[in-house]
């Protein structure tokens, strides 16, 4: 029976043990992936001593910007139809969370085919875990405006969503333009809003701070988050 295997993949360059026993060992077994880019996958699987060679395994690359397979969705259905199972690898994280890989789940559903999601990292979680604010109302909102008016207007929503509902409002930034959204939060947001940044989750550099804006504006400077991976979150 064809089942499609959702891989959580390190969230850094290096690779601490992310996965439990028997996750690994259904990955060890697979021979064909799909990704995002084959050489991270690659570099990833390598750690895994899997049961064939690398230049065995069959890979496909998801289009980042069209969210379906390169090949379209053929592979789907001749996997299916063959009975093989499948591996879906993120780039970093979670399959399907802020990732492209999120049109294949749904097209394997449409097709019958089953869905199996390993445990892993999700930075998501494991910032708002750390975060201090309330982990039963929650929102994830993606990318906010890259416009400086834009943000400042989200910036507003998001605060007033956190006061009606009582609800934890969570964000990420392309990461080289970290700081520039960390310096506008610090700027734009009310004194006794609650401000997290996590930043470079499970690796050695690890970045992880909670407090109200107005204790970051006390701060002799904000922390350098230009090109690392972070996860930002807005509570009342």
């Amino acid at each position: 029976m064809t089942k499609l295997y959702l891989i959580p993949a390190p969230l850094g360059d290096e690779f601490p043990f992310i996965l439990p026993e028997y996750a690994v060992e259904i990955v060890r077994h697979l021979e064909v992936f799909i990704c995002e880019k084959a050489k991270t996958a690659r570099t990833f699987l390598k750690t895994l001593a899997l049961a064939k060679p690398l230049q065995e395994l069959t890979w496909h690359e998801l289009d980042k910007h069209k969210s379906s397979l390169d090949n379209g969705n053929d592979f789907l259905r001749e996997a299916f139809a063959k009975g093989v199972s499948i591996g879906l690898i993120s780039e970093a994280g979670c399959p399907g969370v802020a990732d492209p890989g999120a049109a294949v789940v749904a097209e394997a559903h449409r097709l019958g085919i089953q869905v199996v999601p390993l445990v892993g990292p999700s930075a998501l979680l494991l910032a708002l875990m750390a975060s201090g604010m309330n982990g039963q109302q929650f929102a994830f909102h993606g990318y906010l405006p890259a416009s400086p008016q834009g943000r400042k207007e989200a910036f507003k929503r998001l605060v007033q969503d956190s006061q009606r509902h009582n609800q934890t409002q969570i964000f990420i930034e392309t990461p080289y333009r970290n700081n520039q959204l960390l310096a506008d939060a610090v700027a734009n947001l009310p004194n006794d809003v609650r401000l997290a940044v996590a930043c470079d989750i499970t690796l050695p550099t690890e970045f992880i701070m909670s407090q109200s804006v107005a204790a970051w504006r006390k701060r002799a400077a904000l922390p350098d988050l230009d090109k690392r991976p972070t996860v930002f979150l807005i509570g009342v």
